[in-house]
C-alpha cells in the first residue's frame, strides 16, 4: 500500500459558493420575510382589538357608585371588618394541637363578635371525647371549654360519640 501524500494549503482561495448555498440563502430571507410580515399583520390586529375594547367600554357614572350606606349594610360591614381582623390563627392552633386520632371534627362555628366558639365532633368513645374536651381546655387560647351535648349513636356498630364543645378564646385582637 502506498503512502498518500497530504496537501495541507490553507492560503489557497476557495472556489467560491456553491449553488447550494446560494439557494440556501435565498430560502433564508424568503423566510425572515415572512416572519416579518406575519408579526407586523398580528402586531395590527392587537392595535385594532385593544382599540375596539377602549371604545366598548361604557363610562361609569361616579355619582351612581357613591352612595350613603344604609344601617343595615353598615353593620353588616363592621361585622366583615371584625371577622376578617380576628386573629384566627391562634384558634386553628389550639385546635391542631389537640388533635387526635379517635376524634373527627364535624364542624366549627366560631363567633367573632363574642369570642366564642362551638366545635361538633365525633369521638369513638367518650372518654376519647372527653380526654379531648382537656386537650382544648389546656390550650393557652381557649378558656370556659365545656362539654355543651354529647349523645351515643347506638344504630351504629361501633357506637360512637357525637359530641359539641362550646369555649372562648382569649386575646381577639
Amino acid at each position: 500500500m502506498k503512502a498518500m501524500r497530504l496537501q495541507l494549503d490553507h492560503l489557497r482561495d476557495p472556489a467560491g459558493p456553491s449553488r447550494a448555498s446560494w439557494a440556501l440563502l435565498a430560502i433564508a430571507i424568503a423566510f425572515a420575510a415572512d416572519v416579518g410580515r406575519a408579526y407586523v399583520g398580528v402586531q395590527a390586529e392587537v392595535e385594532t382589538r385593544v382599540r375596539q375594547l377602549a371604545e366598548s367600554r361604557a363610562p361609569v357614572e361616579s355619582t351612581s357608585a357613591i352612595r350613603p350606606l344604609s344601617p343595615e349594610e353598615f353593620v353588616a360591614a363592621q361585622g366583615t371588618i371584625l371577622r376578617l381582623s380576628t386573629p384566627w390563627d391562634n384558634v386553628f392552633r389550639a385546635l391542631e394541637s389537640a388533635r387526635s386520632e379517635d376524634v373527627a371534627l364535624l364542624s366549627v362555628e366560631p363567633d367573632a363578635g363574642s369570642g366564642s366558639l362551638t366545635i361538633s365532633g365525633e369521638a369513638r368513645s367518650y372518654p376519647a371525647a372527653l380526654t379531648y374536651v382537656a386537650w382544648l381546655s389546656a390550650e393557652k387560647t381557649l378558656k370556659n371549654v365545656r362539654l355543651s351535648r354529647h349523645e351515643v349513636v347506638r344504630s351504629e356498630p361501633r357506637r360512637p360519640v357525637l359530641f359539641t364543645v362550646s369555649a372562648d378564646w382569649k386575646d381577639l385582637r
